[in-house]
């Protein structure tokens, strides 16, 4: 009976990774001008801002109580290229594919008019300083939480070595068999606290290709001190949780003091998904700083 049940078991992971392996292999490779990504605008207010979803997110994370903001802003809700409703072809996936994406979109839109804010959380923060710095005309400031800061892969791996079990073997040497296998694992039973149903439910939308090179191109390989050293004198907001245990508090906390004209608003036992916790919180700090009296 253990040996039939054990027997059971490998064929459903056997089945499941083969599946979402052969999802990418047929899958065509990146064509930037007929694969667009899937965005939308909200809100009718004279301000813009681009908000941009982190690792596993799509377009949908930044709804909870967005209607307290779209009669003040006008927002670009986008999903990036291999998550949400977007595209999720073969491709590297690295950082200047993810901004030549997000480009498209942004001046087809007019929201490069220089009078523009860019809002992003953990990989969207990394990708919207990114864009900041390629485009530093298109935009007045950037606010980024929980933006995850690392000196190489090794200092990378060592903070996730002590959280849960399954970031653990996220990146470790099965990293990508256990992407495959996420249809498996991304169930109720196995939802975080910290986040909440449909965000939990969209997190299924990628591939372990879009998610794995995402990991290591986007987050692993990129230097944040040398990327930004042309904006270091622009308005950044960083929001950061004390408890968050994927970006480290610290490493913000040092990374921040390198923008003169900077603010790191500090959230007490904040975790990675604070947003999703203090959302109006949020709003209110952006509001404060690129427009109230700290202008």
């Amino acid at each position: 009976m253990v040996f039939l049940a054990v027997v059971v078991i490998l064929v459903l992971f056997i089945s499941v990774a083969g599946y979402q392996y052969l999802m990418v292999v047929v899958a065509p490779e990146y064509d930037p001008d007929t694969m667009p990504l899937n965005y939308e605008i909200v809100g009718k207010g004279e301000r813009n801002i681009i908000l941009i979803h982190g690792m596993a997110g799509t377009k949908d994370y930044w709804k909870k109580d967005l209607e307290q903001v779209t009669g003040t802003y006008r927002l670009l809700l986008v999903d990036l290229l291999g998550f949400g409703d977007s595209p999720k072809p073969q491709s590297e996936y690295t950082l200047e594919i993810q901004l030549a994406a997000l480009e498209n979109i942004i001046t087809n839109e007019g929201f490069n008019n220089g009078n523009t804010l860019i809002l992003g959380h953990s990989m969207g923060a990394v990708i919207s300083l990114a864009l900041f710095a390629e485009r530093p005309d298109w935009f007045r400031g950037a606010t980024v939480i929980g933006l995850p800061v690392f000196e190489g892969k090794d200092q990378f791996l060592e903070q996730m070595s002590s959280n849960s079990f399954f970031d653990k073997l996220a990146v470790s040497s099965y990293g990508k068999v256990f992407c495959m296998l996420h249809p498996l694992y991304i169930v109720q039973w196995f939802k975080p606290k910290n986040l909440t149903d449909d965000v939990f439910r969209d997190s299924k939308k990628h591939t372990w290709q879009s998610y794995y090179n995402s990991l290591d191109e986007v987050i692993l390989k990129t230097d944040l001190y040398a990327l930004t050293k042309n904006i270091i004198n622009r308005k950044i907001l960083f929001i950061q949780g004390t408890d968050d245990k994927v970006a480290p508090f610290v490493n913000v906390e040092k990374f921040a003091k390198s923008f003169p004209r900077a603010k790191l608003m500090e959230i007490r036992d904040g975790d990675h998904q604070l947003f999703l916790k203090v959302p109006l919180e949020v709003w209110k700090a952006i509001d404060n700083y690129f427009d109230g009296k700290s202008q």
